[in-house]
């Protein structure tokens, strides 16, 4: 029982050390710059030394080697990207504009697997609750969205103008990818039947032609179709 106790006790630390030397070697982007490559990378390495730790046939000699082929195996990748730029796109992957001029490319989402809550979740991390505030978008490498607001919407700040300040809304969703959202309606005490007029009014033929529409209290809609 203590010959178990201590063998655990130096494959954890053995375990231990190898992954923080390991990271330490890798550098910094490990977190900084998280693609879904490395978060893989990550999760595999973690993962090769958990099971080696708890598996009873696999000696220390075995969790080295794992720990060193793979971190190997991510440094070279690295290297490879540093010198080679051409190769980021096929390793990392590229940038895409994902808003452009203020329209969605809805192209560039679905070839990126992102959906619109996904977009407008991402956005409102940046602090943007509204489409109409948007230039361009652009979706990085590792999943965040880089934004530049309208120049509308730029600096300076109603405090640095001396302006007064007032209540500020948040943009109700009305359509989403060519469906309706009931409980957008709901909150603004509208029906279908009002938004479908409100469409045709604007040369819309229905909620199916539409990639969004938003409506902000005090400056009405914001729409774009497909």
């Amino acid at each position: 029982m203590n010959t178990n106790f201590i063998s655990l006790t130096i494959e954890l630390l053995v375990g231990f050390f190898a992954l923080l030397i390991m990271t330490k070697v890798l550098g910094k982007n490990q977190i900084t710059q998280l693609t879904p490559f490395d978060f893989i990378s990550a999760l595999v390495l973690g993962e090769l030394v958990g099971n080696a730790i708890y598996d009873k046939e696999i000696g220390l000699q075995y969790i080295l080697y794992a720990v060193i082929l793979w971190g190997a195996l991510i440094y070279t990748i690295e290297i490879i990207t540093q010198k080679f730029r051409k190769s980021r796109v096929f390793l990392e992957g590229k940038p895409s504009i994902v808003i452009a001029n203020g329209h969605i490319q809805y192209k560039e989402l679905k070839k990126n697997k992102i959906d619109f809550d996904q977009l407008f979740h991402l956005l409102r991390a940046k602090g943007v609750f509204s489409m109409r505030e948007v230039e361009y978008g652009i979706l990085e490498t590792n999943g965040s969205v880089s934004v530049l607001r309208k120049s509308a919407y730029q600096s300076p700040t109603n405090q640095d103008l001396n302006i007064s300040s007032s209540e500020s809304v948040i943009p109700i969703f009305l359509i989403l990818d060519g469906e309706i959202i009931t409980d957008g309606l709901v909150s603004i005490n509208k029906d279908e039947e009002w938004l479908i007029n409100e469409l045709f009014n604007r040369g819309i033929a229905g909620p199916s032609k539409v990639v969004y529409a938003e409506w902000l209290e005090g400056a009405g809609f914001e729409i774009q179709t497909y």
